[in-house]
């Protein structure tokens, strides 16, 4: 099942659609960089495309960690890589407020993982008219996420998707349970799973999130196997220097070799 939103593009392939972008954005370049590169290997292998980036990061664990650029100037950063490529775009929000602000420059809004009980801000979001897209907490059942999708639902929006994104597991580690995928599909809305914030080591004694990246490739043929509808990689050129998540994204000149392996196993299972 692929997502109704503009622009996307290979819909009638039967690929994966794929969620993909640097974490936040952190200048006015680097975005233009990763997106070029990922809408020339989404079209080269026919796979519906969504842009993601975070606007500021609102969930860190140290205060002086990088939030962002500024809200507005990351926001029309994230709307000219949508023009200039004409692909769909996608960023996260996290309050009532930040609702009709950010729904102005992207086309998916996504309710982070620790916020998809918050009801005001589903509600906010459905009313937008907008696709919603309510990451599963990790800490809650993939059968609970109906009610994140009804509270959608009965405020007049059937654009949604769900995302996997792993459960806690002990105190600093996530686990994935493939089972949630096919459970969160009888909800009638594409299902994605993110592989990258999956290998997440979050609660690390230094303040800074840690992570598996090296699980990456078999984390994404895991959930392609399933049969999942989309897969969402964060992926950047400098995992290094990157002012966020570095730890668990994708090295971005390693995205092509994992995504033409993924549409052997797609076209296996179909």
């Amino acid at each position: 099942m692929i997502p109704n939103i503009p622009n996307i593009k290979h819909t009638g392939i039967g690929n994966f659609f794929l969620i993909a972008g640097p974490c936040v954005i952190e200048d006015d370049k680097t975005p233009f960089i990763i997106a070029e590169k990922v809408n020339k290997i989404a079209d080269k292998f026919k796979v519906p495309y969504i842009f993601k980036a975070s606007y500021k990061k609102a969930n860190r664990s140290k205060l002086e960690s990088f939030t962002g650029i500024g809200d507005i100037e990351a926001l029309k950063i994230i709307e000219k890589v949508g023009f200039e490529f004409n692909i769909p775009t996608l960023t996260d929000i996290h309050s009532e407020g930040e609702t009709l602000i950010a729904a102005e420059y992207v086309d998916v809004l996504q309710i982070p993982a620790f916020l998809c009980r918050q009801t005001d801000l589903l509600i906010a979001a459905a009313y937008t008219g907008k696709t919603v897209n309510i990451k599963k907490g990790q800490f809650v059942s993939p059968e609970t996420m109906k009610f994140a999708v009804e509270k959608v639902r009965k405020s007049g929006n059937e654009n949604i998707m769900l995302t996997e994104r792993g459960s806690m597991f002990g105190y600093r580690d996530m686990i994935i349970d493939y089972r949630s995928i096919p459970e969160m599909q009888k909800f009638n809305v594409p299902v994605v799973l993110d592989i990258t914030h999956s290998l997440q080591q979050p609660n690390q004694p230094a303040g800074v999130t840690g992570g598996k990246p090296e699980l990456i490739e078999t984390v994404a043929k895991a959930g392609v196997a399933v049969g999942v509808d989309g897969i969402f990689i964060e992926t950047h050129p400098d995992l290094k220097n990157a002012k966020s998540d570095g730890a668990n994204m994708l090295n971005l000149n390693l995205l092509e070799d994992l995504i033409k392996k993924l549409i052997k196993i797609r076209e296996a299972i179909l």
